[in-house]
């Protein structure tokens, strides 16, 4: 008898979604502070290195995956700054808020990976232990 193969993780591939996302994120941040503002660019930054780490889960999903949420982590960390302007943004006094707009949706996009990316690692060791 056979053992069944391991499911095939999603993560890869949503890891290289994610990374799209924040690149465009990124950019179109810098777009909508008229080139102005270099830390609106920090999202794609986190989006490249997350698009290289999807490459490398797409051969080896365990190191790639690993490597994806770390940086994860340490973009959403990095995204604390920035989003200490919240408050002057809702205020309407914000000198950049299409910077403070990138950090707060690449933080939500970033903590929503990163509890996937858990949950995965979970349910690939009750996958591991179950058989």
């Amino acid at each position: 008898m056979t053992t069944p193969a391991a499911p095939a993780s999603p993560m890869p591939r949503l890891t290289l979604i994610v990374g799209g996302l924040l690149l465009a994120v990124g950019i179109i941040g810098y777009v909508a502070t008229s080139f102005a503002s270099m830390t609106a660019l920090l999202p794609s930054v986190v989006g490249v290195l997350l698009l290289i780490s999807g490459a490398i889960a797409k051969k080896n999903t365990k190191l790639g995956v690993h490597i994806a949420l770390v940086i994860a982590l340490l973009g959403a960390l990095g995204m604390i700054m920035p989003l200490t302007n919240l408050g002057e943004l809702f205020a309407g006094e914000s000198e950049n808020p299409g910077a403070v707009i990138s950090a707060l949706i690449t933080v939500i996009v970033l903590v929503v990976y990163i509890v996937l990316g858990v949950r995965s690692f979970i349910a690939a060791r009750r996958w591991k232990t179950a058989r």
